[in-house]
C-alpha cells in the first residue's frame, strides 16, 4: 500500500500542530523539513509523537561520514521512521549512515531535487546532461549498493527506479499534484494515480493540502486517489483471473 505523507513546510511548531489537528482524522504521517526543524528542533518531533503521528524527518544530510553518522543516530533516538541523506555525499558517507540508523529508521537517499531540470543538473555536475532520469538512476544505484533502503525522486522516475531497485525498495515521491493544482517551483511532477502506478511507496504532498481552502477535504481527496490507485492493479489482476 502506498502512503500519503503531508509536508509540514511551515515556519513554527504552532502552525504545524494547527495543521496536524485539522487533518487529524485523515492523515497520520507527516514530514518535518529544514524550515520547521531549524526553528523548533527535536521538540516538534516529540509533539507530533504526542499526537500519535508518524514522522518523516527530511534533513537531507550531507557531510563527512562521522558527522552524518552521529546525526543519524540522533534521529534514530527520536524514533522517526524516515530520514533523508544526500546520495552525492558518496558511498562511505551513506554506509556510515546505514550503520548508525538502527532497525527502526529507514534512510532515504535524495537523488536529484524535483525542482531541478537537466540544464541545472549539467551546470552543477560540470558536464553535459541530456536528461535527469539517468542521473537519478545512477545515484539511486549507488545508494542501494551502500545499503540505503530507499530513495527520494520525482514521480516521473518512480517506474524506472522500481525496476532498477527491486520490489522491496522504498520510493518516496514529492511533486505530487492533482490535475488542476498549481505547480509552484516543482518541475518534475505527477498525479497521485500516476505515482502509485509507477511504484511509489510514499507520496509527499505539501502546498496542495496546506494552502487549500479546506485542507481536510484536500487531504481526503489525495488519500482517496492513492487508495483507488492502489486498488486498481489488484482489481485488474482479479478480472484477468476471472476471464
Amino acid at each position: 500500500m502506498s502512503e500519503l505523507v503531508v509536508a509540514l513546510d511551515v515556519p513554527s511548531q504552532r502552525d504545524a500542530l494547527a495543521l496536524v489537528d485539522l487533518l487529524d482524522d485523515d492523515v497520520d504521517f507527516f514530514k518535518v523539513g529544514l524550515e520547521l526543524y531549524t526553528r523548533e528542533g527535536p521538540g516538534v518531533v516529540r509533539a507530533l509523537h504526542g499526537r500519535g503521528k508518524r514522522v518523516f524527518l527530511d534533513l537531507k544530510l550531507h557531510d563527512i561520514p562521522n558527522t552524518v553518522a552521529r546525526a543519524v543516530a540522533s534521529a534514530s533516538a527520536l524514533e522517526v521512521e524516515l530520514l533523508t541523506i544526500h546520495t552525492v555525499g558518496g558511498r562511505r558517507m551513506m554506509e556510515a549512515a546505514v550503520d548508525a540508523a538502527g532497525p527502526g529508521l529507514a534512510l532515504l537517499g535524495v537523488t536529484v531535487l524535483t525542482s531541478s531540470d537537466a540544464p541545472e543538473v549539467a551546470e552543477v555536475w560540470g558536464r553535459p546532461v541530456e536528461a535527469v532520469e539517468p542521473e537519478v538512476v545512477r545515484l539511486a544505484g549507488l545508494a542501494r549498493a551502500a545499503g540505503v533502503p530507499g530513495v527520494v525522486a520525482s514521480p516521473r522516475e518512480a517506474r524506472v527506479l522500481r525496476g532498477a531497485l527491486g520490489p522491496d525498495a522504498l520510493v518516496v515521491t514529492p511533486g505530487i499534484r492533482l490535475p488542476d493544482d498549481a505547480v509552484g517551483d516543482q518541475v518534475r511532477i505527477a498525479t497521485p494515480q500516476a505515482a502509485v502506478a509507477a511504484g511509489a511507496t510514499h507520496l509527499v504532498v505539501g502546498r496542495p493540502i496546506r494552502e487549500a481552502d479546506d485542507p481536510g477535504a484536500a487531504a481526503r481527496t489525495f488519500g482517496q486517489a492513492i487508495r483507488a490507485a492502489d486498488a486498481a492493479p489488484g482489481q485488474q489482476a482479479r478480472e484477468r483471473a476471472e476471464t
